[in-house]
């Protein structure tokens, strides 16, 4: 939890929830796989090695070992905000429901210290992602309390993983497309300077960094 438990938002603690990690990654020994195909420029990531079974234009896909671009790999707090927009207070009320669940946006706001329509916001938010569940029940004095469940934790693992994959694909789409843009450029394909055509190209999505 953050230094000032009151605060409505964890988007700027800067606890150590995770460290950076600035080493280059060596492919040769990580807990997944990057197969490519001999023929085309097909690449598949793959969490589970997949042996033989990994196969593209009916030939085996061989494991990529060496990486000419080198990347900073990113933290636990960095995948859950950008894949599933979960700041460090979101993952907090998450497991404190996944721990004491099935609990109220209250008894979560007791135990965390966060402001109650904070919590509220990120439980509605965690449901929608699909990683809590809301139910009613009914109060011995009369009406109802909201509370909020995990739902199973397999069930969990798999479609996290497979949200990650399609916040991936769509990532990956997007670097395709960049990578034809510039392409077509070189090509000869438009007129202009590269820099104006390529952002003009993806208008709506992020500017290019000052």
């Amino acid at each position: 939890m953050s230094d000032n438990p009151k605060k409505t938002t964890g988007d700027q603690d800067t606890s150590p929830f995770v460290q950076e990690a600035e080493q280059d990654i060596d492919l040769t020994d990580r807990p997944y796989d990057v197969y490519g195909c001999q023929t085309c420029d097909n690449v598949i990531l793959s969490l589970h090695g997949c042996g033989e079974g990994m196969t593209c234009h009916g030939e085996e896909m061989v494991p990529v070992t060496e990486a000419k671009m080198e990347i900073q790999p990113p933290n636990l707090r960095d995948v859950l905000l950008n894949v599933f927009g979960l700041p460090k207070v979101g993952l907090d009320i998450c497991l404190c429901v996944i721990d004491d669940g099935p609990l109220s946006p209250d008894e979560v706001a007791q135990q965390l210290g966060y402001d109650e329509s904070t919590i509220r916001r990120y439980l509605n938010k965690l449901t929608e992602v699909g990683l809590l569940t809301k139910m009613q029940l009914n109060r011995e004095d009369g009406g109802f309390v909201n509370v909020y469940q995990p739902i199973d934790i397999e069930e969990m693992r798999r479609e996290s993983l497979i949200g990650f994959y399609l916040w991936a694909g769509e990532a990956a789409t997007l670097i395709e497309d960049a990578n034809l843009t510039k392409e077509d450029y070189v090509d000869g394909s438009y007129e202009g300077d590269l820099n104006e055509i390529f952002w003009e190209s993806f208008r709506g999505g992020d500017e290019p960094a000052e």
